[in-house]
């Protein structure tokens, strides 16, 4: 009895086993390449003149008022500089419909320009994202930046950003 018992649960086990999972994974799509330049020139590149120096991000909508946002700067294959932004900032739902909702995301955007070897100048822009999840996809849908729609999201796209200032 005991035999029969314990190959009976081993079946079970088995069979659970061999389900396909495939339905559950979803797709993560927030990687977004931010490009900004100025009558043609890379202002991320920072060995050129007049390119920002420093550059640093804030989450607005974080719990405290200094709230940095992790970035990096990369080079693409054609060596213009761009910042690449993966997740760091607070996420507010902003809509819900059903298994679809609406995230939004808001950084502060502070870049150092030097305008002579002894005096510099802050610009202060600001990135508004918002993403769309379903269980499927977790993606960016759009980029605001100054309050200006830069960027909606097309499928199977990266999410470039270029901005002309």
């Amino acid at each position: 009895m005991k035999n029969v018992f314990f190959l009976s649960f081993l079946i079970i086990f088995a069979l659970l086993s061999c389900r396909n999972d495939e339905a559950g994974v979803q797709k993560i799509d927030q990687i977004i390449r931010l490009y900004i330049d100025s009558a043609g020139q890379d202002m991320l590149n920072s060995n050129i003149q007049g390119g920002y120096t420093n550059i640093r991000m804030n989450d607005v909508y974080g719990l405290t008022d200094s709230a940095p946002v992790n970035f990096g700067t990369k080079k693409d294959q054609d060596t213009l500089s761009y910042i690449e932004y993966i997740a760091g900032a607070r996420r507010i739902g902003i809509d819900s419909t059903g298994n679809a909702k609406t995230y939004e995301s808001r950084i502060a955007l502070s870049f150092t320009k030097r305008l002579t070897d002894s005096t510099t100048a802050t610009i202060n822009d600001t990135m508004t994202v918002q993403y769309n999840f379903t269980p499927e996809i977790f993606r960016v849908s759009k980029v605001w930046y100054n309050k200006v729609l830069q960027f909606t999201k097309v499928a199977d796209e990266p999410n470039i950003v270029k901005i002309q200032k």
